[in-house]
């Protein structure tokens, strides 16, 4: 890590800890000095500015920065556009960008984990220049020695120590993010991150999920996993995967191509673990390309959260109490799956005025889930003056749902970048398990 870096990560960490108080006091002399410019503009002109210097921080560096930049990347929607547009373009880069290694040390590497032979013996062709970089390596476009075009994927050197000190420094900045986040608490995202690390740079954990998934899709109409044909701790040889990356339809699709990917992507958050009995734990778009034959190409599976009986059924049952209207219902079925402790209490149809807006778009037949939607949702779980605001304080969240949560948290991020509009009653309705759709009511014009 570069020394400019520390010293920005540092003061950002200064910033956080600033008192709110004390904030509030250079907001309102900034807002002097500005010629009496409102304390609200003001505020949002610091917020603006923290964010921005927050994400040039994260550009700079590999590593736990990329993991942190790219787990709340998929979250940029769910910012007020005077806040998000300045940096959008850094967010989006964080998806799939970092300054690449040498050739020298590729070359390295792949003579350890390959042998002393590999570029003639394992392939006919290899491209010294990357084609993406991601967190914790890049990726080399070669020809397989049965002429196959794949993807070599090798992981930086010291990548885990780097790592494990990048998180324990942003954790330290954790709280600068959450001033920015609407209705983001990113310190359990920061845990959550921290302790997956060790298993995500283990290469031969990541290819054995690839397979996993690879099997499961195999033939799929609407997905495509490419198959891994060599693996080592460090370094991954899977097939390529041609395609327009998602961040590129976030960024210039139709209307059509928008509405084809968000179906595309849902779907797969869906089918996922009842197919392969792992959910994808990676939901940000860099991570998935819309193939020539109009397929869902999802790339890296570093991440992954082990569901040998699927998503847990009590998720549909809630969804279908929620949808349905039974707040009585739906406070019992929360309090024994874990997300109401005993001994709370709660008023079961604020609970239920709390959570039904998030579900409004299984009440129409088509809904377009968008900036907009993410932004308006935000903000009302953020308003103190509304009579359900504390019942989200009373919320719990068991362990066994924190990976599910953090996915569908990105995964609704991502939807909404995308912008699509998506049959998402039909969707919910054929792939999660335990909704009962003679509950749902009839579907509004």
């Amino acid at each position: 890590m570069s020394e400019i870096p520390r010293r920005a990560i540092s003061r950002s960490v200064r910033l956080a800890s600033l008192p709110l108080g004390h904030a509030g006091r250079v907001a309102l002399g900034l807002g002097k000095r500005m010629g009496g410019a409102p304390a609200e503009a003001v505020a949002a002109e610091v917020q603006a500015r923290t964010a921005a210097q927050l994400f040039s921080v994260l550009g700079q560096l590999k590593g736990g920065a990329m993991k942190f930049g790219q787990a709340l990347s998929v979250l940029e929607a769910a910012l007020p556009e005077e806040v998000a547009a300045p940096y959008r373009a850094t967010l989006t880069k964080l998806q799939d960008a970092a300054p690449p290694m040498p050739a020298r040390t590729v070359h390295s590497i792949l003579a350890v984990e390959l042998g002393p032979r590999w570029r003639t013996a394992k392939f006919q062709e290899f491209d010294d220049v990357p084609v993406a970089s991601a967190s914790i390596g890049q990726v080399h476009r070669a020809t397989w020695r049965d002429g196959r075009p794949v993807a070599v994927k090798v992981q930086y050197p010291g990548a885990g120590p780097a790592l494990m000190s990048d998180l324990v420094q942003l954790s330290r900045v954790a709280r600068l993010a959450g001033t920015w986040i609407p209705g983001v608490d990113v310190a359990p995202i920061m845990a959550e991150l921290v302790e997956r690390m060790e298993e995500e740079l283990d290469y031969t954990i990541e290819a054995q999920h690839q397979r996993t998934f690879a099997r499961a899709f195999r033939g799929d109409a609407d997905v495509a996993i490419p198959d891994v044909l060599a693996a080592s701790e460090t370094v991954i040889v899977s097939e390529w995967l041609e395609g327009t990356p998602l961040s590129r339809v976030i960024a210039e699709g139709s209307p059509a191509e928008r509405d084809a990917a968000a179906a595309l992507y849902l779907e797969f958050l869906l089918r996922g673990p009842n197919r392969a009995r792992l959910l994808h734990a990676d939901p940000h778009p860099g991570n998935f390309r819309i193939t020539p034959d109009g397929r869902l190409g999802v790339l890296d599976f570093g991440a992954v959260d082990r569901l040998p009986h699927g998503l847990p059924a009590a998720m549909g049952r809630l969804v279908s109490q929620a949808v349905a209207g039974d707040a009585e219902a739906l406070a019992e079925g929360l309090r024994s799956e874990g997300f109401l402790r005993p001994g709370v209490n709660v008023d079961a149809q604020a609970l239920l005025d709390f959570l039904a807006p998030f579900l409004e778009p299984l009440h129409h037949e088509e809904y377009t889930l968008d900036r907009a939607w993410l932004r308006a949702q935000a903000a009302r779980i953020q308003d103190p003056r509304r009579p359900d605001f504390f019942v989200g304080t009373r919320l719990n969240l068991p362990p066994e749902y924190l990976l599910i949560h953090r996915v569908w948290l990105g995964g609704i991020g991502v939807l909404a970048q995308i912008g699509g509009t998506i049959p998402m009653r039909e969707l919910m309705t054929a792939h999660l398990p335990g909704i009962d759709e003679a509950m749902l009511p009839p579907i509004e014009g």
